[in-house]
């Protein structure tokens, strides 16, 4: 069985960065593309950013264009997120996603079947 596993979360202040990981981890991994979420207190969670495996298509947020950077490490099963210039509404538990199904596409968030348990970003004003 595969598990995503996310780490890199933290306190950090306004302006300041961090760097997100989600390690897949069990037998052999195969999807088409990943992708990280996020859901803040009392919100409905949303799509950060989704990465298509086979080309290294990226589909940004528009809140956090510009600010944040998908990445991947095909050698150690490990995709990133690079968070800069965070801001307080970027405040959320942080997950990442993979195995999303054709039907509805890897843009989309109802897509992903396989979630990690999340990490909690705070960022402080």
């Amino acid at each position: 069985q595969v598990q995503l596993v996310e780490s890199g979360g933290g306190l950090v202040q306004v302006g300041g960065s961090l760097r997100l990981s989600c390690a897949a981890s069990g037998r052999t991994f195969s999807t088409y593309a990943m992708g990280w979420f996020r859901q803040a207190p009392g919100k409905e969670r949303e799509l950060v950013v989704t990465l298509r495996w086979s080309d290294g298509a990226t589909y940004y947020a528009d809140s956090v264009k510009g600010r944040f950077t998908i990445s991947r490490d095909n050698a150690k099963n490990t995709m990133y997120l690079q968070m800069n210039s965070l801001k307080a509404e970027d405040t959320a538990v942080y997950y990442c996603a993979g195995d999303p199904s054709y039907a509805y596409g890897w843009q989309s968030l109802r897509a992903y079947k396989l979630w990690g348990q999340g990490t909690q970003v705070t960022v402080s004003s």
